[in-house]
Order: C-alpha cells, then structure tokens, then sequence
C-alpha cells in the first residue's frame, strides 16, 4: 500500500527527526510539507528522498514555504508550475503516473479563485491536491464557514475535485485549546475509489496532524536486489560446498561447463552468505535510550489525557511532558553524536574510518528513478523507463547512428574476413598457469558481479583443487576457442551523467555489470595483450592513459613546457582540446581487431577478443525490474576489463595522422593538439590541415568529432590586438575559450593559473566543512584521524598537478596557504594566532611550497625511472637556455625548474635506474625459492655456535655446492656491498643514498655476474637478508629493479645449466664468510658506477626535505613552541581530543587566556603580580603567586617548560592547571 503525507511541520529544520519518524513508520511515497521556513542558502537533503521546493520569499515574514519530498523507490520528477501561490508538484509512478501538489494558502492573504483555477489547470491529471488552505467549512468538519472556506468550495465544485476529508481533525490551536480543520485532501474522480483518508494522532512537535492518504493499490515500487553480506559469511562451509569437479568442466558444450561452475557456486553461496533485506531500510536513532523511550511514553499518555479532557491542569502537564522529552532527547542526541565523533581514532581501520566520517556528514550514494521522455512520449513505469533507456543505448552502438559514408566504408571492409589462424607456435598463445589466476584474483577489486550473480569474494575462497578446475576450464575456453553464451549479456545500469536534465534518456551512462568469472579471465588475457603490445611498441609513446608508469600528469607537463618555451620565444601557440563523441559506445569493432591483425597477433589471443567482442547484448536494471534484451552492435562494454585496453588500441592510432609540425597528446579519449609559431595565420593554417587529417581518420573508423563541445585555446603573452584564430570542423568553428579545463587543471590563456587556484581554494574551502564537522576543541575525532582525513580529502586536492601549476607566481599560489594553515589549525585544534610555523611542526606537515618541491621532484624522477618516458625524452635547446637567461621573467618549464631545484643536492647529475615493468611474460614468471636451515631457532635466545652448528652440518649436507657470500653495509655516510667467494673476494662503495637493502641485492647481482663466466655450475649464495630473498620469491611487475635483474641474469645462467641455491644466514654469529662479506662491505671503496633506483632517491630526497626544514625550524628562536619541540619529528597524541587540544596550545604558547586580545582589539592581560603580561611561559614557570601549587603538584622546587609541556608531558599538568583555574581559559 503507498501512502501520501501532507503535514505543515512549522518549521522543517528542527523537525528532521521526526520527518525521519514518520518515514519510517508509513514509508511513505511522498510527503507534502507546508511552512518549511527554508531559504535559498540552507540545504535540505533526506536520505532516500529528493526534495522539491519553493521557499518563502526573501525578507518575508517568519513563514511560509513549501517542500514535496518523494522516494527513490518510485520514479518521478518535477513539474513546474507557473503560478504566484506557495505551490510545488511532482509527477510520481506509483502503479499510475500521478501528479501530487503540495499547496500553503497564508490565512492573511487575499487569494484570486483565478489564481487557484490556474494552478488546478495546470495540474496533469491524475492528480492529488494537499496542503494548509487556513480554511474553515462545514464541509471538512469546521463548525463555521468563513470566507476562505467558501472559496475552497467553490474550487472544489468549479473543478470537479473530490474531497477525501471527513471530520477529523487537523489543527490544535494551543493559545484557546481547541482542534480545527484546516489541512485538505483533494484527488482527481479517477483517483477517488482507490485512497482512504485518516488523520495522524500525534502533532510529531507541531501544530498540524499529518495527514495520510494511502494508496489502496500503488504498486510499481522499485526494491533493490538483496546482496550477498560477506562480512557474516561461512567461508570455511562455503570452500567444502563449492566444489568444482573435473566432471563439472569437462562437458563437451563450454557453455554447459560455465553454467555448472555457475550452479555450484550460487548454491554454496545461497547456503554459506547471508543477504540483505530487499526492503526500504529505516533511519537508525542511536541515540535513543531508555530516557528518551520513557519521557515519550510520558508526553503520549498526558497528550491523550488532554484530549479527551481538555483542561487547562491537563494541557499544563502535557506541555511540562513535552519540554522534558524534547529536553532529554536532545541532550541525548548531543551526547551520542560526540560519543560517535569522538571514536574517530588513530587505531580506527580506514574502512571503519570513512564509513563513519560520511555517515557523520551525510556523504552516500543513492540514485533516483526519473520520468523519462523520449519524443512525445512519456515514460513512468520503472520497466517501461528501463526499456526506453535500453532502446536509447543500443541506438548508440547501433550501425544506424554511424554516417551512410562510413557504413559503406564498414560494409567493405568487413567483406573480407581476418584470418587470425596461426601458423607457428606464438608464446602468447600458450595454456594459462595457475600464478596467472592467482594474480588476476589477487589485483581484482571487489565489484557487483553479474547476471550470474558470481563475485570476487566467492572466487577468491575456492580451493586448491576447484582452482585447478576453473583453470581448466578457462584452458578450454582459450585452446578450443568458444565462448561460453553467458558471458555476452551484460547488466547495464544506467547512471545520469553531472549536471545533465534527468528525463532524457541520453543523457545516461551505460555501465555494464559483466561476469566476475568472464572478468577474471579477461585479466588474465589482458596481462598477456598488454605485454605485447608494450614489447613491440605498438602503442604510440604520447597516449598516457591506463599504462604502467604513466599518469595524467605527463600531458599536463608536456603541454605547459610547450607553452613556456612559446612564451619565452614570444611566439603564439594554439591548442585545441578535441570532444570525441559517444566514443566509447560507437568504436568500431572489426576496426579494433583489424587493427591487432595489422599489429601481428594470431592465434587464440586475436580470437579469443573477436569472440568477445561479438554478439554483445545487455538488459537495463532499474532496481529490480529488468528491460528486454538488447543488442550491442558496436563499440566496447564499459565496465569490462577489456574494454579500455581494446579503445586505446584503435584510438591511439589517431596520433600517427598528425603532421610533424603538430604536437598532440592522448589521455584515453582525451585528445589534444597544439601547434606553435610567430605568424597566426600560419599557426592556423597548419591546424587545420591537423584537424581535417584528424576528422578524415575518424571518419574512415566510426568516430564523430564535436565541433561544439571542442574547444581551442590561444595562448599568448602579447599585448598588442591579434584576432583569435578560426578552426573548424566540417564548417563550423570550434570555439574560442580564456581557459579550458584539461584533465583537471584548468589552462588560461596567459598561464597564470589564477582561475585553477580561485577555483581549487574554492573547492577546498567546502571540504572544510567536513573537518569542521567531526572536530571541537572540547571534543571530536583525534588529531591524526583528522590529519588523515584533511590528507585524503583536501591536501589531495592540492597535490594534484601541483608541479604544473606550482609554476605560478608566489602571490598567486599563497591564496592555497590559507586553506592549509585553517586545516591544521582545526587538526590540532591551535588557537587563531597561532604562529604558522608552529601549526606545520606540531602537526608534522609539510609547508605548501616544500611539499609541491617534494612531489615536483618524485615525479622528475619516477619519469627518468620508465623506459620511454616522453618527460624523460624532452631536450632543452642550448638556444632556449640563452633565452631563459636573456628574460628572466619567463618561468622555466618543468624540467628545468625541478634540475634547479635539485642543483644543490647530491641527486643532482645522478642517473635513475629504469624499472621494467614488462621484463618478463605473464606466462614465464620466474620461479625463486630459497633455504633456511635455521628456521625454528630465535637469533635473540640462541647461542651463536648452535648457527655455527647448524651451518656446519648445511654445509656437510651442499658440499658439492661452491659456497658464496654476499652482504650490504650502510654508515653514515657510507654504502658498500661484498662478496665473498672461495677463490676471490670483491667490494664496491655504492652512491650515498642507496638503502641498506639495494646493498644487499647488489651484492646478490654482483654474485651472479661472478658466476655467470664459471667452468664450475653448482653453486650456492648465502645472505643475511631475509627480506632480499622474501621480495625475490614474490615477484611483481613492480618490484626493485635490481630485483628485476638478479631474476633476468638467474633465468640466463640457469638456461646455461648452472644449479644455483639460494640460502640465508644470520648475521653477527661467527659464520666465516658472511663475516668478511660483512667487513669488505664496510670498508668498500671501489666505486661502482650504478643508476639508483627511484625508490632509494625518493627516500634519499624526502629526508633531504625534512632536513632543510629542520634548518629553517632551527633558526626560529623567538618562536614559543621551538623552545619546547626543537625537533620537527612527529610526537605523540592524546587520545582525549580536549586533552590534546589544550596541550597543543600549551606547547605552541598561544591560548584564548593569552592572546584572544590580538583578534578582539583589547589589551593584553597583565599579571597583577609581577605586571608582566600573561604568556603561558610566566603561568607555568615565572609567576610567584602559583610558586606553591608547582611545588604541589610537580614535588620540585623548580621546573623547566620541556618538563611541563614536552614530548612526555608532566603527568599532573593538568591538576595543576585546574587548581589554578587556567584550565578552562586555554
């Protein structure tokens, strides 16, 4: 049954609970709500309900306004009304489509029946008028008839309406104590023989009833599928009961075998995982308690008292019954909300952590089910809505959408077929092994899971031996090249794209849901396809987008030193930021694999992709109701793991069709092109011979170029009038912006980044709020949960393509300070005046302008660390090198800022170590393993010669094995590494910043490059370095690069037939040559010219970071906290957020006591003792009328401000300042 409210709650702001209340009680599909007192400025949000709103007139008087609240759970959406009357209305499926129209008549205002008649007329019927008409009559059970009732009347029979009132009532006048009727319920005639109409029994802290209009046969409400709840599952019953068999993959139809799979999981799944509830879940209240439960039984039973005797004893008592539930639920609800906050902690796991962190700022994510029109058509029915969005999707990818030019292009093409038969044994093509499963499972994200209903989870709880089978089957799929039917279909939810009109259905995204068993096998494929295409460089250097080692950040470099050399050559320089429509929904399948077939693939990797690729079709979900089929024709699933990888293969090819003259840039589909020189119209010319290269190619492959949504940017620093240049695409410009928003930094014409940081601060201000809301100073979430959260949130923000950006000039980039300096100040709870130096080290961040110099550096040389990096490939021109230093107002472009930064440092001419990411195939992983004859025995409760012992007896056992000793050695100042072997010994001084670890694989390295040459082929490494060895035997694409090489010369020697074992040993223990290894590697003095790796020069440079603030930390005397912390290391907190905040502001020596004169204007508070001003050193250390409490408290006759306040604070400092009543002035 489906319910309408209609209540006027005087006031919605502080009537949320009980608007929560009545949601949960009657589930309502819409509340009509009247004198809301909202304004423009003050949002309203409800979970599960969009609000529909027209507030009460600026400088009105003190009410008005009026709200519809409608449920996600029934598809609806807004109508507008023309009209002057506090009126809202929505249209709303609820088995029908109905119009529902919430009205407040003011009982002071002269209404026009013209005016009424209007709003009725505009009303689509079926429809149901509520609201507070301030209206008495007979007719709805009034005891008179005044002006306005009559008016009602009149609108009631004018319009044919039906009222659904009888003679409760609806109004308590408290001031006379008596009960009218004034809120109304009146329906269209077709609406009358299906709703009931009653009147709630509780005010719910009004003056109104609520009234309640159920809908006798609603229907049509959209429930959610019920998920799996892993967190309650019985994994251990689930691994026994989701036994794949070998009979169960060993059917001859794959699809037959995938379906058993299918079969055998849901079935343990059904019987091991509980689900959720499919209904509307209800707003918890934790902070109701036993009080609040009896106050409200208390105000209940005086409010029917009243009303049955309607004394002036009884209406006493029930107004006393009243203030004091509203009394104590309030005070509840202020102690449960700091109790909740307040459990923010440190020790809180991240999951816990931001679950609590939305919940307390009413972060969530909930979709709504609109109204859809599709021409003059109008759709509400929630199958009907997913049908037309099902149809306007597959009109997408449809061959229809494609220009007759291009379908005639397609039509040929695909007459003739790719042979992707292979006619010699590919590697690529080999059966799958178990490590690969392993890894794709292992990197697989938790997602919904498909049609089949199969997730993540229930995979990764297989056992060893149903593994094997599913590993099996995938082997079947691949070498008999079928594809199971299931794995076609996708479930597509549709998701409305920012700021798009909700009733049009293009305005939807398609994400499909696929099967987590066809996704899991598709990461396992996409491994081996990225491998290739990497090794055989089929994929164009300038296409950044989902590849190892690259990230949004290199198109935002390359384009800024483009512009700055421009600049700086006074030239102008055009760019234009390309919008390629639909691309996705409409790439051109047999374009994609004809494009593979042109790279070289053949066999069951190219065939095994064009069977993914055919025969797609999908069904659209809204909730629980499902579309018909659909068919894909064309373009990529979104949503697969495929899917991206194929678009940026046939994509990327669009950059090999610009001129040399162009420089262009991809991000997935991000396309950008700029061209620079002196003359504009040369500049324009060249363009637009790049772009119409660039529209001919998208019109061979299926790809439509929007010149409206394109946009052209021409940069400049000239002042004299140059006219902007005219692009176009198919004879029609492509407009000309100031600034562009591209992969989110906003470029402006003369690069400044002004508008970037106006509109960053901006953003950043807003996410305050969220500190704002878990923090006080007497209470909250503590200091490092706030710092974690400030990090993720907002300093996150501010990293992001600060090494672009962080180009701008000071006065501009200090707007960000501010952002930064009130963050901290509310992380640690510092007091206003605080000093902004002491804010960065008591909360141990970084300034703004070291850490943009951090992540600029750390980027510089991530880029030198990957082959083929294009930030690593830029040259700087010793001709632009004479023009930075001829204009020295010119910024540097980034490479060049970061080397002058680094110019000071020991990084500065260093070479970085390339990380290989693609060193080995998916399909020949290597295999290390290693011995440890001394597991079991404590190196902290063993006498050394047990390990000589043990060694001894190793040895006896590997005899024939020729022993060699490796070992890192890391001192101030000094890095070495040795070997020892039986004939030679070797040693090398390694550069500064290498890590102790690095030390160690390198003496590993440098071992087997002794042995490589040998005559003798059994040989063993000893090293003390368990974590070398652990990190060997887990390899990872990205793992340490002398990792990667000691694997690379292990996989050649070992093809040479040498027999090489791997063994740790404990240091320090006698062990003869991991002793001298040891001692060689200390005094090492032999350089060994090596490239470092990324990992060791980022740590090296941080802590070169931490070191000049350290000095800059040093020189700041005067400032009060340095006295107490002259470390900028990180300190413990308080658990208690009050304790720590005061604390804080002990230490930083600025309290409200002390310095709440500098904000306000006054003087500043003299000690009347010694007419000193108040500073927190003269309270706790100086002043002689608090000289006996010190002694009191503290048992010495003196002590020292580091005692009181540092790291390990005094114990009774607080007692302390409690007696002498300073405590609550902090």
């Amino acid at each position: 049954m489906g319910t309408f409210v209609s209540w006027n709650c005087r006031g919605i702001r502080n009537k949320l609970q009980d608007i929560k209340e009545i949601i949960n009680n009657l589930q309502p599909v819409c509340i009509g709500l009247q004198e809301t007192f909202l304004t423009s400025n003050i949002p309203l949000k409800i979970r599960g309900y969009n609000s529909v709103r027209k507030d009460a007139t600026t400088g009105a008087s003190h009410s008005g306004g009026v709200c519809i609240l409608t449920s996600n759970l029934y598809p609806s959406s807004p109508l507008t009304l023309h009209t002057s009357l506090q009126a809202v209305a929505v249209q709303v499926h609820a088995r029908t489509l109905v119009t529902v129209c919430s009205v407040y008549l003011p009982p002071h205002d002269v209404i026009d029946h013209h005016v009424l008649d209007n709003l009725i007329d505009q009303l689509p019927a079926p429809f149901l008028l509520l609201g507070d008409f301030n209206g008495h009559s007979t007719l709805w059970g009034s005891d008179v008839t005044n002006s306005r009732g009559r008016q009602i009347e009149q609108l009631i029979s004018n319009n044919c309406l039906c009222l659904l009132n009888n003679d409760e009532k609806t109004y308590f006048h408290e001031p006379t104590r008596t009960f009218h009727s004034l809120d109304l319920a009146s329906c269209s005639p077709t609406l009358l023989p299906l709703l009931h109409f009653t009147v709630g029994s509780d005010l719910c802290n009004s003056d109104h009833f609520p009234i309640i209009v159920s809908y006798a046969d609603s229907g049509g409400a959209i429930q959610y599928p019920p998920r799996y709840l892993f967190q309650r599952a019985d994994w251990g019953n689930f691994m026994q009961l989701a036994d794949i068999t070998e009979s169960m993959v060993s059917t001859a139809d794959i699809t037959e075998a995938v379906q058993n799979v299918i079969d055998c999981l849901i079935n343990a799944a059904n019987n091991t995982i509980p689900k959720s509830s499919p209904r509307l879940r209800k707003f918890r209240r934790p902070w109701w308690n036993e009080a609040c439960r009896d106050s409200r039984r208390e105000e209940k039973k005086r409010w029917n008292n009243f009303r049955r005797y309607p004394t002036t004893e009884n209406h006493v008592a029930f107004k006393r019954a009243k203030a004091l539930a509203r009394r104590i639920r309030r005070r509840s609800q202020r102690e449960s909300w700091i109790n909740f906050i307040s459990s923010i902690t440190s020790s809180t796991s991240s999951k816990q952590l931001w679950k609590k962190v939305k919940a307390a700022n009413g972060i969530y994510c909930e979709s709504s089910f609109p109204v859809l029109k599709a021409g003059n058509m109008t759709h509400s029915a929630p199958i009907d809505i997913a049908n037309t969005l099902g149809h306007a999707f597959a009109q997408v990818s449809a061959t229809d959408s494609y220009s007759p030019e291009f379908v005639a292009i397609k039509d040929r093409a695909e007459r003739t077929p790719l042979r992707f038969t292979a006619r010699s044994t590919l590697p690529y093509n080999s059966e799958f092994r178990m490590f690969e499963l392993e890894t794709a499972l292992s990197r697989a994200h938790d997602t919904s899971p498909g049609p089949d209903g199969i997730t993540y989870n229930m995979l990764r709880h297989l056992n060893t031996t149903s593994l094997s089978h599913l590993l099996f089957l995938f082997n079947r799929i691949w070498t008999e090249q079928k594809y199971p039917s299931q794995w076609h279909e996708a479930t597509v939810i549709p998701i409305l794209k920012p700021g798009k009109d909700p009733s049009n259905p293009l305005h939807y995204r398609p994400i499909a849901l696929t099967s987590c068993l066809c996704k899991t096998f598709e990461r396992m494929v996409n491994a081996r396809l990225v491998f290739e295409l990497e090794k055989q460089g089929c994929i164009p250097p300038l296409q950044s987008g989902f590849r190892r080692g690259r990230s949004t950040f290199d198109n935002l470099v390359l384009l800024e030193t483009q512009i700055r050399n421009a600049f700086v050559r006074r030239n102008h320089l055009v760019s234009i930021f390309f919008d390629i429509e639909k691309a996705y929904d409409r790439t051109w399948r047999y374009g994609i694999l004809l494009t593979l077939f042109n790279f070289g693939f053949r066999g069951n990797l190219p065939i095994f992709l064009r069977n993914f690729l055919s025969h797609r079709t999908f069904r659209v979900r809204m909730g629980n109701f499902y579309s018909n089929h659909f068919i894909q024709t064309e373009g990529v699933p979104q949503g697969s793991v495929l899917s991206v990888t194929l678009f940026i293969i046939h994509l990327s090819q669009i950059l090999n069709f610009l001129p040399s003259y162009v420089h262009g840039s991809l991000y997935v589909d991000d396309l950008q092109i700029s061209c620079q020189g002196s003359n504009m119209n040369m500049i324009e010319r060249q363009l637009q011979h790049a772009v119409n290269k660039l529209v001919a190619w998208c019109d061979k492959n299926g790809h439509t170029i929007s010149a409206e949504k394109s946009r052209c940017v021409h940069f400049c620093r000239k002042r004299n009038i140059h006219l902007d240049p005219n692009i176009q695409i198919r004879n029609a410009p492509i407009p000309v912006v100031n600034d562009i928003r591209f992969l989110g930094v906003i470029f402006d014409r003369k690069l400044t980044f002004l508008p970037h940081i106006l509109h960053l601060r901006k953003k950043c201000e807003r996410s305050l709020n969220i500190l704002k809301v878990l923090s006080r100073t007497s209470w909250g979430a503590d200091r490092t949960s706030l710092l974690r959260i400030y990090q993720a949130v907002i300093l996150s923000s501010m990293d992001y393509g600060c090494m672009v950006y962080g180009s701008a000039r000071p006065t501009v980039l200090r707007r960000l300070d501010t952002i930064h300096h009130s963050a901290l100040r509310i992380c640690s709870g510092a007091f206003r005046t605080s000093p902004v130096e002491s804010l960065y080290v008591i909360c141990h961040q970084l300034p703004l302008h070291l850490r943009r110099q951090k992540i600029s550096a750390l980027y510089f040389f991530r880029a030198q660390s990957v082959p083929k990096h294009p930030i690593s490939q830029l040259k700087f021109p010793a001709f632009l090198h004479r023009l930075y230093a001829a204009r020295p107002s010119h910024i540097l472009p980034f490479c060049e800022r970061t080397k002058m930064l680094l110019h000071d440092s020991d990084l500065n001419n260093v070479s970085v170590q390339l990380s290989d990411f693609f060193t080995f195939p998916p399909w020949e992983i290597p295999q290390f393993s290693f011995l440890n004859p001394f597991s079991g025995f404590d190196k902290s409760s063993t006498a050394p010669v047990t390990f000589q012992q043990l060694f001894h007896h190793h040895r006896y056992q590997y005899s024939s094995f020729l022993p060699i000793f490796t070992d890192g050695s890391k001192s101030d100042g000094h890095v070495g590494c040795g070997v020892v072997s039986p004939s030679d010994t070797l040693s090398y001084r390694l550069h500064n910043s290498c890590s102790v670890f690095t030390a160690e694989l390198v003496a590993i390295f440098c071992a087997l490059q002794e042995i490589s040459p040998s005559s003798q082929r059994n040989f063993i490494i000893y090293t003390d370095s368990m974590s070398a060895l652990e990190t060997l035997s887990h390899y990872d694409t990205q793992m340490h690069p002398v990792g990667l090489e000691i694997l690379s010369i292990l996989q050649l020697v070992r093809n040479k037939s040498f027999n090489i074992i791997f063994c740790w040993v404990p240091s320090h223990v006698g062990i003869s040559g991991n002793e001298t290894a040891d001692a060689i590697a200390k005094f090492a003095s032999a350089v060994l010219p090596r490239a470092l790796p990324y990992v060791d020069i980022k740590k090296f440079f941080v802590s070169r970071l931490f070191s000049l603030w350290q000095q800059k930390w040093d020189l700041l005397t005067n400032n009060k906290l340095h006295s107490v912390k002259p470390s900028i290391g990180l300190w413990p907190i308080l658990p208690i957020r009050q304790v720590d905040v005061k604390l804080s502001r002990l230490r930083i020596g600025h309290t409200r006591f002390t310095h709440k004169y500098l904000i306000f204007g006054e003087r500043a508070p003299v000690c009347p003792t010694c007419h000193q001003n108040f500073t927190v050193h003269h309270i706790l250390i100086e002043c002689p009328s608090f000289k006996s409490h010190r002694v009191d408290h503290f048992h010495l006759p003196s002590v020292t401000l580091q005692d009181m306040v540092g790291e390990k604070h005094h114990p009774n400092i607080f007692n302390f300042l409690k007696t002498i009543g300073f405590f609550m002035s902090i």
